[in-house]
């Protein structure tokens, strides 16, 4: 899965998850394999999840098209550690972030 601009992250799904704007059709329960960028990090992290809800392009509120992927339990939490050590650091600073 590729997605444009930015992705959200939500701690308060099960494992965590993010909010992807994606124009692509999925199903609920869809797995999906994703390779994160972390702002100005040079690794990626590849992340397992599956599509837990689905915002449709022209949804009401002019809300933005895409998909809510909540990680797997596969990596025994590794990406949601990764991130979450990423955001608590980025909180600290004064830089601009694009999560909830």
């Amino acid at each position: 899965m590729q997605h444009p601009g930015y992705a959200a992250y939500m701690p308060f799904l099960k494992n965590g998850g993010l909010f992807v704007p994606n124009s692509k059709s999925y199903q609920l329960g869809d797995e999906v394999f994703m390779l994160l960028s972390l702002m100005e990090e040079p690794e990626k992290i590849p992340v397992v999840g599956r599509i837990a809800w689905i915002t449709p392009q022209g949804a009401q509120g002019n809300r933005t098209a895409g998909v809510g992927v909540q990680f797997s339990d596969k990596d025994n939490g590794a990406a949601r550690r990764k991130i979450e050590e990423y955001l608590a650091g980025a909180l600290e600073s004064d830089r601009p972030t694009h999560t909830m």
